[in-house]
Parts: C-alpha cells; structure tokens; sequence
C-alpha cells in the first residue's frame, strides 16, 4: 500500500497538472479481472490503467469524484469505476479512509458485500474498480417507496446480518451502515459497501467519531473507548425501523435533539409495525451493546422465518 500513499500525497497540490496520455499512464499492481468457472472474478497480478477500460455513463458523483458504469476491454466485464481527486482527497485529509478501504475490500469475498476487483492511479485520480450493482443505492429505492413490506425488509435484514456475521469474523466492523452505503444488484440482492470507516477490531480507533448521526449507538456518541461489534447491530436495528416506517427512529431537525434521543434510547415505535418487526428492532436497539440481539439470532428471529426464506433452505 505504500505505492498508492505516497502518490497521492504528493501530486495532490499540483490539481492543475495535465492529465497523462494512455500510453505515459502509470499503473499500478491489482488484482486481474478473469472469469473463473462460476463466473467470480479472480486472477493473479496484472497492470491497470484507463486505457483498459471504455467509459459509459455517470452511475453518481459525490465529494470526491464520480462513478462510471465501464467495461474492461479484454474481458467485456462491466464493472462500476470510480474516480477519486487526490486533491480533494487530500484537502479533506481522509487519505487514511481510502487506504482503510482498499485494504478492507480487497480482502473480503461475501455474496452480499461489494467486491473491490482491484484499484489503480494517475497524477490525478485514484480509480476503485468495483462490482457493478444494477439498482444503485437502497436509498434511492426508500425514497421511491417510502417503506418497504415486511417480506423485503425481512430479506435485506437477513442478507445484512449474514454479510456482518462473516464481517465480524475477519475482524471487520463496518461503522457506517445506512441505506446510502447499501447497493441492490440486479437479481435484487443486497450489497453492503464503503467501508471508509470500518475498522479492524481491535483498532486504536476505536474511541473516534464516525458514520451517520442517525445510526449511531449512544456509546458512539458519549464518545466512549473500545466499542467494537455491537455499533453494527444497532445500526441494522435502525435500518429495519426505517424499512418498515420510512424516517429514522432518533431524527429531528435540531441535532441536539437527535443527540439527546439517542442516549437516551427515546424513540416510539408505530402501531403499524407488526409485533414480530416491533420485537426485533427492540432486540437491536437496546442501551447496553452487549444485550443487542446476536446476529446468529436475528437470522433466526421467528419475524425474519415467517417472512424470508433464504435460497437452498
């Protein structure tokens, strides 16, 4: 990882260099995008850079850059590349984000987690080549339909904790979960995906402020040390709340407030929620990390049975 850092910090200043031509273009190590006999994405080390893909049409932009639906030229596997400014990066100071991220996704192989196939860099740019999903982000599916029903809340929930479980085994906590850092493929299944403030537990980072203040956990934000796994499982509580009523069970438009509900677990959970849903996100969303309701547990909580049942069970 030292190549990639180095790089950025000292071409960033210079934003108004000229981009190089594909034939100057450095590369830089990666994983080789090859199709292995069950159509996964495997291959050993190989030479990347713009000139190997062809650029197709906006998927988003954000802060940093934007994302484009492309495809590889050998291979003709689409793929979404996303295109990073080192100077923003840089001006920003989450050079270490992106480096934490790269080094998460890189080493993680789950159905429900997004790939990173690989990544590369210019003067400029750094390029993430990402698992292309069909959908886009969940948030944009609850914007559409405000809620989802209980058979689709109850899928992506057990696709969720079985994507932490095997998360929390690597030692992987991701942080940051909320419907914008979700991605739907195109068969409709769930990808967990940005891992810019995951961490590796045990972490000295554990004790810093991070995520989205809508899912964060009361230890989270009295700023306490050494909080590892249990931030997640409040998280999928509050993803399920907003599945089934469509706004956030803390949020207000003063952030004191947003705040002070948190740590205090205040929160009323509507009559149109089903018992068995109301029961789950109340095993989640509990004071005491260590009381949240295991994730072995929530794929076998009797509301997520009687509404999803997982393929070849």
């Amino acid at each position: 990882m030292a190549d990639f850092v180095a790089p950025i910090q000292s071409n960033a200043s210079d934003g108004k260099k000229k981009a190089t031509t594909a034939a100057e273009e450095p590369k830089s190590k990666k994983l080789c995008l090859e199709r292995d006999a069950n159509g996964v994405q495997s291959g050993g080390k190989a030479e990347w850079s713009m000139k190997d893909f062809e650029i197709g049409r906006p998927l988003g932009k954000g802060k940093f850059g934007r994302v484009y639906l492309a495809r590889e030229r050998k291979s003709k596997f689409i793929i979404a590349l996303k295109m990073l400014s080192k100077a923003q990066i840089v001006k920003s100071g989450v050079e270490k984000q992106l480096i934490r991220e790269i080094d998460i996704q890189t080493h993680v192989n789950h159905p429900n987690v997004l790939r990173l196939y690989g990544w590369f860099h210019d003067e400029q740019h750094v390029y993430l080549i990402l698992e292309y999903a069909f959908h886009g982000e969940l948030f944009r599916q609850l914007v559409e339909q405000r809620t989802l029903s209980e058979k689709q809340a109850a899928k992506y929930i057990y696709q969720m904790a079985d994507a932490l479980i095997y998360l929390h085994k690597k030692g992987v906590i991701h942080r940051d979960i909320k419907p914008e850092n979700i991605l739907i493929d195109y068969h409709g299944n769930l990808k967990i995906a940005d891992f810019g403030w995951s961490v590796h537990a045990p972490s000295s980072m554990h004790g810093t402020m991070c995520g989205t203040l809508d899912y964060l956990p009361p230890e989270m934000v009295r700023h306490h040390k050494n909080f590892i796994f249990p931030v997640d499982l409040w998280a999928l509580g509050v993803l399920l709340y907003e599945f089934l009523v469509g706004s956030a069970p803390f949020y207000s438009q003063k952030q004191e407030e947003t705040f002070r509900r948190i740590v205090n677990c205040s929160y009323k959970i509507p009559k149109s929620v089903s018992p068995g849903a109301s029961d789950l996100i109340q095993s989640l969303i509990k004071l005491i990390p260590s009381s949240r309701l295991p994730l072995e547990r929530v794929k076998a909580h009797p509301w997520i049975m009687a509404n999803y049942k997982p393929p070849g069970k």
